[in-house]
This record gives structure tokens, C-alpha cells and sequence, in this order.
């Protein structure tokens, strides 16, 4: 019997989503029928008391023929009625936005400053995902506090963690954090939009007739974006290379600082659910002070009071710090109805901001000329 070790993966069942960890076998185990590798969704079948099992982390499968099952039928929505979906975070919900157009109508969970690692599902939260055609999270155990409720919505519909299927190449795993990989992908542009295709094509799954407008949409969007990427690179390559270091108030902004060069520490690990002890805080005041590093910047969903302690460590030292002017933007986005609460313009001002507060030239106002600065 294979013990198989969870820490997020995607598994499609026919055109039902069904369980949402990438899983890994133990070294070892023997008789693992499942491959854990990518085309863009796994087959994989499974009973209904594997959902369970799942939840609490480990799986003992003894069935070598669970592709044997019965394969479910696909769901599919009316083409006459707008696509109810439902999404965890603003990210997500912004790139089905724009992938759906006028044929989904988008319920966002977590708004403005929420916090995802500590977001836990009301009530509502429950009954807009128990009436949604589909829901889209983002995954990689950012959204860890929901699991138990997104294996349950599993069982009847499409659940669909957009990271869940990139390339384990192409993501982080932090040292000190082995088998769990970090989920702040949408710091990296290029690497985001690939999860673009993830949506069309569940869409397209439940919405044949649709097809070619996602399709059409999503092509549209790739583009934007390699376009954003391109702007990044630009305005970050202008910061003086000693003074390319980015200090904030948690983990977030590693895919952020490989993709576009800069050395980030966060004062918290990936999580905001790990706290910051003073030998880290003590760390990063010597780092600062012998870099002579200008500015640190504070995260919009994350308290700053660490933050602060290192302005108060390295003025003990003699050295002063500022605190960038403006947040950045970290696991949520800005406010409704604003530019910086889009995914394109979140991102504008984080690579903005960063590149100005580190000594770099940027625009005034942005990529495209929006932002509120």
C-alpha cells in the first residue's frame, strides 16, 4: 500500500474537478497509480471516501485500477444564461473577468486587503460556491484555511486551482519549506498569464459554444500582460545594481524579485500565519545597515509593526531608512473600482513604486498612464 504525501494537486475527473492537491509519493512506495506530471489537467478516479482522505493530508490507495471507475458526465451550462462563478482572491477573479467577458458573472470572495493565508469561508462564502456553475482559486495552499471546504464542493462541480497545473520547474519552493511551494505566482507576470489557458479552457469545457470567444479573450490578455512584464523589466533594470534589494513585511515577492532581478527578503516567512522573531528582525537590521539600503516597503494586507521595528533597529545603528510612501500591494489587491484594484494595475504600481522608492526612473503614473499616484 503507497502512502502519498498532499500538498496540492489538480485532478479532473471526465470534466469534473475532483480533488486538489499536488501530490508526491513518499521514496519508496510502491504500487502509486497516479503520475503526478502535467498536461494541463490530470486523469485520475477516485471514490468519494478519497475526497475525505485527502482533507487530512494523506491517502492510502490500495485500488491499482481506480481508472476502471465510472467517468462522471461532463457539466455544462445553459448558453443562454450568464456562467455564475465564484473565485477566492482578486487575482483569480480578474483573469476570469477577462477571459469570460459577458458570459460570467463573477462573485469575488476575498476582497481589498484581505489576508488569504488566514481567510477563513463564511456562511456566504459557502452558499456562493454551493451556487456557482464553476469556482476558480488560486492554490498552492494559499487559500490553506478553505481546503475543507473546496474538496466538499469538488463532489458536484468544477473546482479549478489555476497553479495547480504550471510546471513544478517553474515554481519556488523556499528552503526550509520542502514540498510546499510558494503560491505568490502572480508576482511574476509571465508566469501568471500562464494560467490563462487554465481558464479558457475549463470555460470552454462547460460552455462549448463559447469557445472561441475565450479563446480569443485569453490571447488578448497574454498579450497585455507580456506587455506589463516588458515595462517591469524596463523600470526595475533602471534601480543602481547595489541598491536592488526589496524588504517587506512577508515572503511575497520572491517570484516578483526573480522575474524582474532584485534580492527580496521578507521580515515574515511565506505565510503571515508564521510571526517574526527578533533573531530575523536582528538579521535584516545588519543586512540593511551594511547595504546601506535606502527604503523598505509595507504590504496593504499585512500589519506593519515589523516594518517599523526595523526602521527603529537601523536608526539605533545610525543609519536611517525610509518607508516607501505607498504600499504594495501583496496577497490582495487594491480597491474596487480603481486601477490598482485590477490585476494589470497592481502590478503597475508594485514595479513603479519598488522602482522609484529604490533610486530607479519610472513614470509618475504608471504603465499606462493610471495610476493614482
Amino acid at each position: 500500500m503507497a502512502t502519498l504525501m498532499s500538498d496540492s494537486f489538480h485532478v479532473k475527473v471526465g470534466a469534473r474537478v475532483l480533488v486538489l492537491f499536488r501530490t508526491r509519493a513518499e521514496p519508496g512506495s510502491l504500487g502509486v497509480h497516479c503520475q503526478m506530471q502535467r498536461p494541463l489537467f490530470i486523469v485520475f478516479f477516485m471514490s468519494i471516501w478519497v475526497l475525505a482522505a485527502t482533507v487530512s493530508g494523506c491517502i492510502h490507495s490500495s485500488d491499482p485500477d481506480a481508472s476502471s471507475q465510472a467517468k462522471p458526465d461532463a457539466v455544462t451550462v445553459d448558453p443562454t444564461e450568464p456562467i455564475a462563478v465564484t473565485t477566492t482572491v482578486g487575482m483569480v477573479a480578474e483573469l476570469v473577468r477577462s477571459v469570460g467577458g459577458d458570459r460570467v458573472e463573477v462573485t469575488q470572495i476575498m476582497g481589498a486587503g484581505v489576508d488569504p493565508h488566514l481567510y477563513k469561508a463564511t456562511r456566504d462564502d459557502v452558499l456562493a460556491m454551493m451556487n456557482a456553475d464553476v469556482i476558480f482559486y488560486s492554490g498552492l495552499m494559499l487559500e490553506g484555511k478553505m481546503t475543507d471546504t473546496l474538496v466538499k464542493m469538488a463532489r458536484g462541480k468544477p473546482v479549478v486551482g489555476i497553479t495547480e497545473v504550471l510546471d513544478e520547474t517553474s515554481l519556488l519552493e523556499p528552503a526550509g519549506l520542502a514540498g510546499h511551494y510558494d503560491p505568490h505566482v502572480w508576482m511574476d507576470v509571465l508566469a501568471w498569464s500562464k494560467c490563462v489557458d487554465v481558464i479558457a479552457d475549463q470555460l470552454s469545457v462547460i460552455d462549448p459554444p463559447s469557445e472561441s470567444g475565450y479563446r480569443a479573450r485569453a490571447e488578448m490578455l497574454r498579450e497585455e500582460l507580456a506587455t506589463l512584464d516588458e515595462y517591469g523589466k524596463r523600470v526595475i533594470a533602471t534601480i543602481p545594481a547595489d541598491s536592488r534589494i526589496l524588504v517587506t513585511s512577508h515572503d511575497a515577492f520572491n517570484y516578483f524579485g526573480r522575474a524582474y532581478g532584485l534580492e527580496v527578503m521578507g521580515v515574515q516567512g511565506i505565510s503571515t500565519e508564521s510571526e517574526a522573531g527578533l533573531q530575523r528582525i536582528n538579521e535584516l537590521v545588519d543586512l540593511l545597515v551594511e547595504k546601506k539600503v535606502k527604503s523598505v516597503f509595507v504590504e496593504s494586507s499585512v500589519p506593519r509593526k515589523n516594518i517599523d521595528s526595523l526602521v527603529e533597529g537601523t536608526r539605533s545603528r545610525g543609519h536611517e531608512i525610509s518607508v516607501g510612501d505607498q504600499e504594495l500591494y501583496s496577497d490582495a489587491m487594491g480597491k474596487p473600482g480603481t486601477y490598482e484594484g485590477t490585476y494589470i494595475g497592481m502590478l503597475d504600481h508594485n514595479l513603479t513604486v519598488v522602482a522609484r522608492g529604490l533610486g530607479g526612473e519610472a513614470p509618475e503614473h504608471g504603465f499606462q498612464g493610471k495610476l493614482n499616484q
